[in-house]
């Protein structure tokens, strides 16, 4: 299981949120994904327990709770879906005679 964090304070570090959740258990891992354009902070992270039973002790403790000076969200990761089907033009409009 994975933990999601949302509404996160953008001056968030992973040093900040591995102190956090460490308090729960071990950290396996922790990222902080940045904006493809602007490689800045997208204000969300995820973090990677040893066990399912610590990674749910931090979800109930942290949910709701002001850190950083912003209420953070954490819940379990969903995986992303997919946009599904193939990607290509589409056609549409009335290709007929104009007379």
């Amino acid at each position: 299981m994975t933990i999601y964090i949302g509404n996160l304070s953008f001056q968030a570090e992973q040093e900040h949120l591995f102190d956090l959740f460490s308090e729960y258990g071990q950290v396996k891992n922790c990222s902080l994904p940045l904006d493809r354009e602007t490689g800045r902070k997208r204000g969300f992270a995820f973090v990677e327990m040893e066990s399912d039973e610590d990674e749910q002790k931090a979800i109930d403790d942290l949910q709701d709770v002001e850190w950083m000076g912003r209420m953070i969200r954490v819940s379990k990761a969903t995986p992303r879906e997919r946009s599904g089907g193939p990607r290509g033009g589409g056609g549409g409009g009335y290709r007929g005679d104009y007379r």
